[in-house]
């Protein structure tokens, strides 16, 4: 019997078979990794493509190749297909860049592309050349590239210690993790030397300069061990799938969750890198968190500017970013990592002096006290970095000259009322005057203004009012404990109102977000209306993000139009059109201040709820900036909640097609049911009869004459209830398509008694057509059917030889037909019924299924006419039909016109 530990996973199993059908849609990436220029990653690279070409006929195009001059190199691009490189004009020079336009439009199997961590030039669709193997991978091209370790981003600080060069061009580890293969191509260092003496990787200047600083050999072998080392992760991670796939039970290390602590310090890089590094060597989860201090002064645009780059760096390296708010960092960063089951903490070592530690506390001691079980890592930063960063501009929200002129007219106003009341107050009691001055400063100007005031307080407190007036010397010591505690008092009570001035405007902006979603989740849930959805949606947005905002849906075809826009009306051009195709696409944030398309004007993020992509919003801001990581985020939820509202329309469409089909089908039944009866009938008389002829051989020619002529009658009973149950289906699915031509009124109706004449008998029938009726466009064959149910009706529930009364006339735009018959009229209440299908009314003995006048409605209707039915006050039924004329009939030549 079978363990239950050794049955596969059935998720673990369905989740494989869906990453296997993503796999098999994508195309293969495979890179030639090295430790340096020269190793020979361009070379073997070129061997495997000449290889797949010659065994397995592959399709090979080289996209990018570069020989740096090696002959033997050279010799391997030779026969291989190679596309045409793209120009480019930037500042007065050409580029050839690799056109991935050409590339995709050609889709090779396999197309090779060297130097994974080349940067585009400004113009290109993208900044980085792996972003164009991204987009190549995903049209199901493969894609065979090489790149060096000191261009993989979590390792670029670790290569800038080793060897002293700051490399700039880097490859997110992201992108190596999804290669499908990683070939490592290694030489011994003894070697490499040698072929760089031998010319064979520089030039022999450029060679000796290398070999200098770069290529010395302490250098290589520590490249070297890092590209082993990745590779190995690489190897390690292709292993744990094996074993995952074949279900070996296999033990790592549980629950490992890193947070590292980020902040607008430029040696935040570093700890974001040690993070990413430690992640991927532990393959677990990592979270790059950033602490804004409610009681801490607001950052200056440069630091958010620096705060933003270092947040996006962790999400390209894989992290989930958040950020939180508090007025203890320390305590906001612990309760974080305990709530999320966070194992290890990074955070920077501290590089200020150990005084300000003594005077405002220290973060670091916080951390490591109140941890627990949490490992903290403390890494080094760059003291050059925090150099810089002390350096920054002023803080937002530094008052302006004004508010400190103003707390000073404010202190001297205080002083003029405390010298007007020192004769019925006593010293201390001025005291509060003055400190009611400084939180009125803080409240209405500011930490700084208020701080102002409470040293002028201070100051004028002694000069004007403690004797000896008008002088600050003091003759009883006292009153420095006065002052001391009155300018302690105002600076605290500047800090505190200072800080709840903060808090308010944080609480302000998150009460300001909430009740945006607040207003968005209730407009979306009050309609099911998806351009409604949508309008609402950019409504929204652009209000929020104080940008011009457009909502694009693709249509069955593959058709891009606008669903909602704000303003109305609004429409991106090509450009911003391409934009929001890539977004699509690729399903992330492209435009504006992205890493995707970073040079256009609009924003654009997809739709998707679920497994559904619905759409994009684009966004074109007013400012022309990229988005802050929390407007980001914002726009997210934005998103979500918009893409949920429009799967929620969608499946409410489909239920209302369910429905319709539930609904159908019920019809079906009961139309069964009414036309049974009139179904057998005429096939039991034509049987009857058919037999009768076929075994009666001794009938006289009248009998068999009225026997053939019930066979026609049933027959032709039976034809007109086929055809009627026909002409509903066609008008209830929406199959019929209109003819449309220009026919005579009096054409259709003379077609129509022509065709009911034997049915009608000796009916008298009055036809009144208006001299001014015009010619109408209509579908001459299925207006006609309108005359001849009507008709029918009339023959069928009116006495025989009533007359009938058939008038039509001329209303503006429209064509007024009036059908009246001398008949019982209509039951009460029964005017709009007798158009609903398989209604009969109260009469006995009438054939028929009930279909005539609903597919005059139909017919009508499709027209975009309508029909109504009265009973007119002299006795008689009366059926008015209005149609619009439908344009101008064209004029009639000389010799035409009507008969």
């Amino acid at each position: 019997m079978e363990k239950p530990s050794d049955r596969p996973d059935p998720d673990a199993l369905l989740r494989r078979m869906r990453e296997e059908e993503t796999r098999a849609k994508r195309g293969k990436l495979k890179i030639f990794f090295g430790f340096a220029p020269g190793v020979g990653k361009t070379y073997r690279m070129l061997q495997v493509a000449r290889d797949l070409a010659a065994v397995q006929r592959v399709d090979v195009v080289l996209g990018v190749v570069e020989d740096h001059r090696r002959t033997e190199t050279a010799c391997l691009v030779l026969g291989l297909e190679t596309l045409p490189r793209r120009r480019v004009q930037y500042r007065g020079h050409e580029f050839e860049e690799f056109d991935l336009d050409a590339a995709l439009s050609r889709k090779p199997q396999l197309l090779l592309l060297d130097e994974l961590a080349h940067t585009n030039v400004p113009g290109s669709r993208h900044p980085k050349r792996w972003q164009d193997v991204d987009e190549l991978i995903e049209a199901g091209i493969d894609v065979l590239t090489t790149m060096n370790v000191q261009h993989v981003e979590s390792l670029n600080d670790v290569v800038t210690q080793i060897s002293g060069i700051h490399v700039r061009e880097t490859v997110p580890d992201s992108v190596l993790d999804r290669a499908d293969a990683i070939e490592l191509v290694d030489i011994a260092p003894e070697e490499l030397l040698e072929r760089l003496e031998e010319g064979k990787v520089y030039l022999p200047e450029q060679a000796k300069r290398a070999a200098r600083h770069f290529f010395r050999r302490g250098n290589l072998l520590a490249l070297r061990e890092l590209a082993l080392r990745r590779t190995a992760q690489h190897v390690d991670e292709d292993v744990q799938e094996y074993r995952e796939k074949h279900g070996v039970a296999v033990t790592w290390p549980a629950g490992e969750r890193i947070l590292v602590c980020v902040g607008p310090a430029p040696s935040s890089g570093r700890l974001i890198r040690a993070a990413a590094r430690m992640a991927a060597g532990l393959r677990c989860p990592w979270v790059a968190s950033y602490v804004e201090s409610t009681t801490a002064r607001p950052m200056s645009k440069d630091d958010e500017a620096q705060l933003e780059v270092h947040l996006r760096v962790a999400e390209t390296l894989g992290a989930t970013v958040t950020r939180l708010s508090g007025p203890d960092v320390s305590l906001a960063l612990l309760e974080y990592a305990r709530k999320h089951n966070v194992t290890r903490l990074i955070i920077g070592k501290p590089t200020h002096s150990r005084l300000r530690d003594r005077l405002r506390g220290s973060l670091l001691d916080d951390v490591v006290r109140g941890s627990g079980d949490i490992d903290v890592h403390v890494i080094s930063g760059d003291s050059t970095g925090e150099a810089l960063s002390r350096n920054r501009g002023a803080p937002v929200g530094s008052a302006p000259v004004r508010h400190y002129v103003s707390a000073t007219f404010l202190v001297l106003s205080t002083l003029g009322l405390a010298l007007l009341l020192r004769s019925v107050m006593d010293l201390p009691d001025l005291v509060m005057l003055f400190l009611l001055a400084v939180m009125v400063a803080a409240v209405w100007f500011g930490r700084g203004p208020s701080i102002l005031a409470a040293a002028l307080g201070v100051a004028s407190y002694d000069f004007f009012l403690v004797p000896p007036s008008h002088t600050f010397s003091v003759d009883d010591r006292r009153y420095f404990l006065t002052f001391g505690m009155m300018f302690a008092v105002s600076f605290a009570m500047s800090e505190l109102t200072g800080r709840l001035r903060r808090q308010q405007r944080d609480a302000e902006a998150r009460e300001e977000r909430t009740a945006v979603l607040y207003a968005l989740t209730r407009e979306l849930a009050s309609t099911d209306e998806p351009t409604r959805i949508a309008a609402i949606a950019a409504r929204h947005a652009a209000d929020i993000f104080s940008a011009k905002a457009i909502v694009l849906g693709v249509l069955p075809d593959g058709e891009w139009r606008a669903v909602g826009a704000s303003p109305e009306g609004f429409q991106l051009d090509e450009k911003g059109i391409g934009v929001a195709k890539w977004s699509y696409e690729h399903d992330t944030l492209a435009g504006l201040g992205t890493d995707a398309l970073p040079g256009a004007d609009t924003l654009s993020s997809p739709l998707r709820a679920g497994q559904s992509r619905l759409g994009v919003l684009a966004l074109v801001p007013r400012a022309k900036t990229g988005l802050r990581g929390d407007q980001r985020a914002f726009l997210d939820v934005l998103c979500r909640q918009v893409a949920v509202a429009l799967e929620r329309a969608r499946l409410s469409d489909e239920a209302k097609q369910s429905a319709l089909r539930a609904k159908t089908e019920e019809m079906r039944s009961s139309l069964l049911s009414a036309v049974s009866h009139d179904l057998r009938t005429p096939l039991a008389s034509i049987t009857g009869a058919a037999t009768s002829l076929r075994d009666d051989a001794n009938l006289g020619p009248e009998t068999r004459r009225e026997l053939v002529d019930a066979i026609v009658d049933q027959a032709e009973r039976l034809e007109r209830l086929v055809a009627n149950l026909l002409d509903m289906t066609r008008l209830e699915s929406g199959g019929i398509s209109l003819r449309r031509d220009w026919v005579p009124i009096d054409e259709m109706v003379g077609s129509a008694l022509t065709r009911q004449e034997s049915r009608l008998g000796p009916r008298k029938v009055t036809v009144a057509i208006a001299p001014d009726v015009p010619l109408v466009s209509v579908d001459p064959v299925l207006f006609e059917q309108v005359f001849v149910n009507l008709l029918e009706n009339i023959e069928k529930y009116t006495p025989p030889g009533s007359a009938i009364e058939i008038a039509a006339q001329s209303k503006g735009e429209r064509v007024e037909i009036d059908v009246r018959d001398h008949g019982p009229g209509l039951p009460p209440g029964a005017e709009t019924r007798v158009f609903d299908k398989f209604y009969r009314g109260p009469h006995v003995g009438v054939s028929g299924a009930g279909l005539g006048l609903p597919i005059c409605r139909g017919i009508v209707e499709a027209h975009g006419g309508t029909i109504s039915a009265e009973t007119r006050s002299t006795g008689g039924a009366a059926f008015h039909i209005s149609i619009p004329r439908g344009g101008t009939p064209p004029s009639l030549s000389p010799h035409g016109g009507n008969a």
